[in-house]
């Protein structure tokens, strides 16, 4: 049975078979059964990491360091919260920063970020924050609520999700007023020019 580590779009965590291609951390979340308890996190440094570093391997949802968490891709991530990590992600890390100094005239550091995402992605009963904006407002690489379910923003199209990939582009009005998932500080790095890492699935689904 799969373990309940697979990060949606939504926030939830849940246990799926489907493979990811980022890990994430949250702190400790798990029990010594490698089950999760209430809480979705330990701390307000929500990342998401690369899952080869250096050629290291570890069991996940051992000992007492963190507790390992993946996500389909860096859309997905960011739509649940997450920035990109600082040590192995160096590069898209500066990248976003960069980003988010040109959209906000101020350049933050790791913990800045922090306290301004936190209280944008999740509201203390764990629920996500969400907002209504015009579909057309939107970059590419935004999560939103369509038809009962996660997409996204892509190539002026909309592309719907799933823990194994994206489904085929579809058709929708671009003055529409949607549910937005991916927190409103990430929205604007994207707006400010950062390309999130996209699941291959976005390049053969057409």
């Amino acid at each position: 049975m799969p373990l309940q580590n697979r990060t949606l779009p939504t926030g939830e965590i849940v246990a799926i078979p489907a493979r990811g291609t980022l890990i994430g951390n949250r702190g400790i979340i798990h029990r010594d059964d490698k089950t999760l308890g209430t809480s979705r996190w330990s701390h307000h440094a929500w990342i998401c990491c690369t899952l080869d570093w250096q050629d290291r391997r570890r069991p996940v949802m051992t000992g007492r360091n963190w507790t390992e968490l993946f996500f389909l891709d860096e859309a997905a991530a960011f739509a649940a919260g997450h920035r990109p990590c600082g040590y192995c992600r160096r590069a898209a890390y500066q990248e976003y920063v960069a980003a988010w100094t040109t959209a906000t005239g101020h350049r933050p550091s790791a913990k800045e970020m922090d306290k301004v995402l936190h209280p944008a992605r999740v509201r203390r009963d764990r629920s996500q924050v969400r907002y209504d904006a015009i579909l057309s407002a939107l970059p590419d690489g935004v999560m939103i609520w369509h038809d009962a379910g996660p997409a996204l923003v892509w190539e002026r199209g909309l592309r719907p999700y799933s823990p194994d990939g994206y489904r085929p582009a579809i058709d929708t009005d671009s003055e529409t007023t949607v549910s937005v998932l991916t927190p409103k500080p990430t929205v604007t790095v994207l707006q400010a020019g950062y390309i999130p890492q996209i699941h291959p699935t976005i390049l053969t689904n057409h």
